[in-house]
């Protein structure tokens, strides 16, 4: 699909889902490319979001792309929405290359490599101009220098968006910290988000994202946070009562690469690769804006209720909690500086 979500209706999202669903049931990839009997080169591509989600859709197009201006020679094969496992067990799997590529939050991939969840400190960006200026920037290219060297992986230059992320429950409306006080709340297997709701003096607990529906729905956790993007296309609306624009944390996915795996493509194969994967990247950036923009109404009518929050008060809260102080300290003054660089001054 050439044109922006913002344009398409979301029906054509839904088309998405019935012509592949067959394929989805087989448990086979969703977006293998056309069946090229020649291909040199099957790699697996993999994440934890739902084929009507922007990340899919695009990353649908980036695979046909691939294998028309490889002539067939690679046949990258998409597994969306977890097939291939937990987000833990994914990055096992890359690691180990039985994955070729992943997309992963910044803040899951801080398992593995701490300084990548600096993007996700809390209340930091005010803006996607702040956003874009670090993650192309300088902040972006010490990520990638760090996952690079301490790990068996490596990041694309263009990093993927997933929105800026908003609080969920079916408890209550949450206007400022005090309302998260004792929450049983959701979040990634992260210790930043960990730490950051803990300073709010809620009770944050590690669930990986394809067990969230039904951790909400059995009331093991109250609430979680996500994009508004997620919240629709994982559906997560009909086990929820209360959204609160909290805008707590910008996240995205790095498009993460087995260095063995990719280093065994030939040089113009791997020049696709790079090309494609970072345009798709692009184009999902603004798909995923558009899609998150518009979903406010929309849920409303599925009974989801809105509030809207003053940041500068959870922001307050962090500072007086340590919150920014301690992160200061883990990542240490040369990253911190950087990311300063772009937000102005959090500590």
């Amino acid at each position: 699909m050439g044109n922006r979500i913002g344009v398409l209706s979301r029906r054509r999202f839904l088309k998405t889902i019935s012509a592949t669903s067959a394929i989805a049931a087989s448990g086979l990839s969703m977006y293998s490319t056309q069946a090229f009997a020649a291909a040199e080169f099957t790699l697996k591509f993999a994440n934890n979001l739902p084929v009507t989600h922007p990340m899919n859709v695009r990353a649908k197009e980036m695979a046909a792309k691939i294998a028309t201006e490889s002539k067939g020679r690679v046949d990258m094969q998409v597994y969306p929405n977890s097939q291939l496992g937990t987000d833990t067990d994914m990055l096992s799997q890359i690691r180990a290359g039985a994955i070729d590529y992943f997309l992963l939050s910044p803040l899951i991939l801080g398992t593995l490599v701490s300084d990548a969840q600096i993007s996700g400190i809390g209340f930091a960006f005010k803006d996607y101009s702040q956003v874009w200026a670090a993650m192309d920037g300088e902040l972006g290219a010490y990520v990638r220098k760090q996952i690079s060297a301490k790990s068996t992986l490596f990041a694309f230059d263009k990093i993927w968006d997933n929105g800026y992320r908003q609080i969920t429950n079916s408890t209550r409306p949450i206007n400022k910290p005090e309302d998260l006080k004792g929450m049983k709340l959701r979040v990634p297997p992260s210790p930043l988000w960990t730490s950051m709701f803990r300073a709010f003096d809620a009770a944050p607990t590690s669930i990986n994202f394809a067990e969230v529906y039904s951790a909400l729905q059995t009331k093991i956790v109250e609430g979680q946070e996500n994009p508004l993007a997620i919240i629709s296309t994982a559906k997560l609306y009909e086990v929820q009562k209360y959204c609160s624009m909290t805008n707590h944390m910008w996240d995205g996915f790095w498009c993460l690469a087995n260095k063995t795996s990719f280093e065994k493509l030939p040089k113009d194969l791997q020049d696709i690769v790079t090309r494609n994967i970072n345009e798709a990247g692009l184009k999902q950036r603004v798909d995923t804006k558009a899609l998150n923009d518009s979903l406010v109404a929309e849920m409303k009518t599925k009974g989801l209720q809105f509030n809207d929050t003053d940041n500068d008060a959870f922001r307050t809260k962090l500072r007086s909690a340590g919150f920014y102080e301690q992160w200061h300290k883990k990542f240490g003054a040369e990253a911190w500086a950087i990311l300063e660089k772009y937000t102005g001054k959090l500590a």
